[in-house]
């Protein structure tokens, strides 16, 4: 084995998407548990941009930096004490709360990388890892969907809103899903969301009652926060669910419990998939059942978007602008 050369985007200051940067690196060889993993594709997520912004709080990270949580590959090089892997072999990973996945080749502990089967390709391996696994744990874990339940979606023509409404109407429940445009609308709609609702015309909450004859959704999945926090509670029916993982629109740091009770005694939870997938058997767990329901056709992935690698501030500018519809992937 012998280290290479390798292009990685650096963040060394916190700002706009220009401040993203193509540099070239040194992988060197991989250590005791480590497969050197050559990258084909590269899924990027919104936690990215609050990390790329954010200089301090919940996504403060030391710099220099490169970004990303997800991506696939192909095996280059094995360190010692690594079994169940082989040169060659495509891999995928998502569970990693360290970053570093927007680069051409990475070194990474081979306990947090998935063999990805045949009848997957790698840029739906790398789109579907973290967002897929979440949408997994939020419609199969959190809250367990099926047939008589009704949820709302919020960003539902978004990365992870795409794949849960095709999930929780494949369960056989009635979807809601917020967007923001009559595009939008129509790439809910063609993705399992029975419901799609232009919260930009029309109040949510509202409406989301008048679709359940008054009662509310049995749960609300919302990666929003503060734009959509008091919405999201009043689409409830009493007893329900509001399940938070992530902060789009800005963090709520205020939850009064009494207010809980008043709207008719509802749970709260703030999920984050490393809580989901602690352990590698939970994390194979999610990942297969991710493939499984992919493969079967049930779940349509949807990449709207594939950018090269060195235009990763293109991409950035693109998902903070709310110019993307489904996935957004790189291409190293």
């Amino acid at each position: 084995m012998a280290s290479r050369k390798s292009a990685a985007v650096f963040l060394r200051e916190h700002g706009g998407p220009e401040v993203l940067k193509l540099e070239d690196t040194e992988i060197g060889d991989p250590g005791p548990g480590e497969i050197r993993l050559k990258q084909t594709a590269i899924g990027i997520n919104f936690s990215e941009v609050h990390t790329r912004k954010r200089p301090s709080g919940t996504h403060s990270n030391p710099l220099p930096l490169i970004l990303g949580r997800e991506a696939a590959g192909v095996v280059e090089a094995i360190g010692q004490d690594v079994e169940g892997f082989e040169i060659g072999e495509r891999v995928a990973y998502g569970l990693r709360r360290q970053q570093g996945a927007y680069t051409e080749c990475r070194l990474i502990p081979a306990h947090e990388l998935v063999a990805i089967p045949d009848r997957i390709s790698d840029e739906t391996a790398a789109a579907i890892m973290v967002k897929g696994m979440t949408a997994c744990y939020l419609a199969r874990r959190t809250f367990e969907v099926g047939p008589g339940h009704s949820v709302l979606v919020q960003a539902a023509a978004g990365g992870v809103g795409t794949i849960l409404c095709q999930w929780a109407h494949h369960l056989g429940a009635t979807v809601l899903g917020t967007v923001s445009s009559e595009a939008k609308a129509d790439h809910a709609r063609a993705h399992g969301c029975d419901h799609p609702i232009i919260y930009t015309k029309e109040d949510f909450a509202t409406r989301a009652r008048e679709l359940t004859n008054g009662e509310g959704v049995d749960v609300v999945y919302d990666p929003i926060g503060e734009p959509t926090w008091e919405g999201s509670f009043k689409s409830l029916k009493q007893r329900g669910l509001m399940v938070n993982y992530g902060w789009a629109g800005g963090r709520v740091t205020e939850l009064e419990p009494l207010d809980l009770m008043n709207m008719g005694s509802l749970t709260f939870t703030k999920t984050a998939l490393y809580n989901y997938a602690n352990t590698r058997e939970n994390m194979l767990g999610l990942a297969h059942e991710l493939f499984d329901v992919v493969a079967s056709g049930a779940i349509k992935v949807e990449i709207g978007q594939s950018f090269s690698l060195k235009d990763a501030a293109l991409a950035h500018e693109a998902l903070e602008t709310g110019k993307t519809m489904g996935s957004t992937i790189l291409i190293p």
